[in-house]
């Protein structure tokens, strides 16, 4: 059965069916509704939710185009398993990280990273032109000013990262920039709401940059595979640390 909390005629600037969905998508997220399992009808989950039928079957909509939900006439709506998840969709990746995100998730995005953004490092230090380059090291002046326990650092580094992959000029590379995007700031997000981290990442981040504008391939690649990792050895003392509300 689908979430019982009752829902208001806005919510956190959300319009109905998108907090519906919300909130139903991080009931499947937690496990609180399990692959397989058979959804109520639209009559009585709009009922019992105090919304109107066509709000809730926006929201199925939106998790059905997300992979969470499939609907067939006389079967009903049922959780599929995870493996059908667009686990990088950006809104999906937003309502991991507004809870405790699965550990073994995170290392996940950190394994994709690796794969493709030391590659794209590379790419970007032999085409990028000097008005992305400029982009980038705005992005870091940003970082540096701000800090990325501030959400204008968070965009800053999201900014910075989005642009080596434009610099790629690759077209599938680019339209990676909102997933990858996305990644990044929501597990600098998490990293900074468990505790102030120690270490300083951004020069790492100058490191990389100064490479790309060396249109150094090899120290491009190497940087960034460097930054990552260190990246993840912070995550993983986030995970470790237990929650500061605990």
């Amino acid at each position: 059965m689908a979430s019982g909390r009752k829902v208001g005629s806005e919510e956190s600037g959300l319009r109905i069916h998108q907090t519906i969905a919300r909130d139903l998508g991080t009931a499947i997220l937690t496990g609180r509704h399990q692959p397989g399992e058979l959804f109520e009808g639209e009559i009585e989950a709009s009922d019992r939710l105090g919304v109107s039928r066509t709000a809730y079957r926006e929201a199925v909509r939106i998790l059905i185009a997300k992979g969470m939900l499939e609907s067939r006439p006389k079967a009903g709506t049922r959780v599929l398993p995870r493996n059908r998840w667009n686990v990088l969709d950006p809104e999906m990746l937003a309502w991991m990280f507004a809870g405790e995100p699965d550990a073994n998730f995170i290392r996940d995005l950190f394994e994709l990273r690796g794969v493709i953004e030391p590659a794209a490092a590379e790419f970007a230090a032999r085409r990028r032109t000097d008005e992305q380059l400029a982009v980038m090291e705005a992005a870091l002046a940003e970082m540096g000013r701000y800090g990325l326990s501030t959400p204008e650092g968070r965009a800053a580094d999201q900014r910075f990262h989005n642009m080596i992959l434009a610099a790629t000029r690759n077209d599938a590379l680019e339209a990676l920039a909102s997933s990858v995007g996305a990644a990044v700031s929501w597990t600098t997000t998490f990293k900074h709401r468990k505790k102030l981290m120690p270490r300083d990442p951004l020069p790492d981040h100058r490191a990389v940059f100064q490479a790309i504008a060396a249109r150094d391939t090899a120290a491009a690649r190497a940087t960034m595979a460097e930054l990552l990792r260190l990246a993840l050895a912070d995550m993983d003392i986030a995970l470790a640390e237990p929650n500061s509300d605990d």
